[in-house]
C-alpha cells in the first residue's frame, strides 16, 4: 500500500503535571480514561505517552494509567523545602521532547498536550516538518503566549469538562481497549 494511502499514525505526548494542575485549578478532575478515548476517537491516536514525575505511594495511579493504555514515562522527582512547605518537583519537559524525537520516525502526526511555552520550539519544529497535528491546551485562559502562534492547531481541554470530567460514583469497566501498542513503564 502506498505510504500516502495508509492511515496516518498519530502519537500523543502528554505533560501530566501541566495537564493535571491546569484542570485542578479550574475546579475539576480529569478522567484519564475519557481523555484516552477522546484522543483515539477524535484524532485516531494509536499511542499516547504520558510523562510523569515518579513519587512513592502513587503505584496505583501508575498501574491505572498503564492499564488503560498509556505508555508511562517516569522522571525522578526532587523534594525541596520552600519556606516551611515541603514540595516535590518532577519536571518532565526534556523527557517529552526527547521521546518525541526518539519516536519521530514511528508517527506521521503528533499531538502535544500542555500549555507550557517550553514546548514552543518542539511545536515549531514539528509544524515545519508537517508533523504537528494539534496542541491540547489544558486551560484556555491560562497558557503560554508562545503557544498562541499555533492557535489554529489548538483544542481546549478546559472546554470539554462535560466529556472528560472524572466522576467517582460511576463504575466503568476499564481496560486496554484501543491502544494495543502500550508497553507499560518506561524509565528515563
Amino acid at each position: 500500500m502506498p505510504r500516502n494511502s495508509r492511515r496516518k499514525v498519530v502519537y500523543a505526548f502528554i505533560d501530566s503535571q501541566n495537564l493535571h494542575l491546569s484542570i485542578k485549578n479550574l475546579g475539576w478532575k480529569l478522567d484519564f480514561y475519557k481523555l484516552q478515548r477522546y484522543l483515539h476517537d477524535e484524532y485516531k491516536v494509536s499511542k499516547a505517552f504520558i510523562f510523569i514525575g515518579q513519587m512513592s505511594g502513587q503505584d496505583e495511579l501508575y498501574a491505572h494509567l498503564q492499564n488503560i493504555g498509556y505508555t508511562v514515562v517516569f522522571k525522578p522527582t526532587v523534594s525541596y523545602t520552600q519556606g516551611t512547605v515541603e514540595k516535590t518537583k518532577g519536571n518532565v519537559d526534556a523527557e517529552l521532547v526527547l521521546h518525541c524525537m526518539i519516536e519521530y520516525n514511528n508517527y506521521d502526526k503528533a499531538i502535544i498536550i500542555s500549555g507550557d511555552g517550553d514546548f514552543y520550539s518542539l511545536a515549531k519544529y514539528l509544524k515545519r516538518k508537517n508533523k504537528l497535528l494539534k496542541i491540547g491546551i489544558p486551560n484556555r485562559i491560562n497558557y503560554s503566549i508562545l503557544l498562541r502562534d499555533f492557535a489554529n492547531q489548538h483544542f481546549y481541554i478546559s472546554g470539554m469538562r462535560s466529556k472528560l470530567e472524572y466522576h467517582s460514583r460511576l463504575k466503568h469497566k476499564r481496560g486496554k481497549i484501543f491502544l494495543p501498542s502500550a508497553k507499560g513503564r518506561v524509565k528515563v
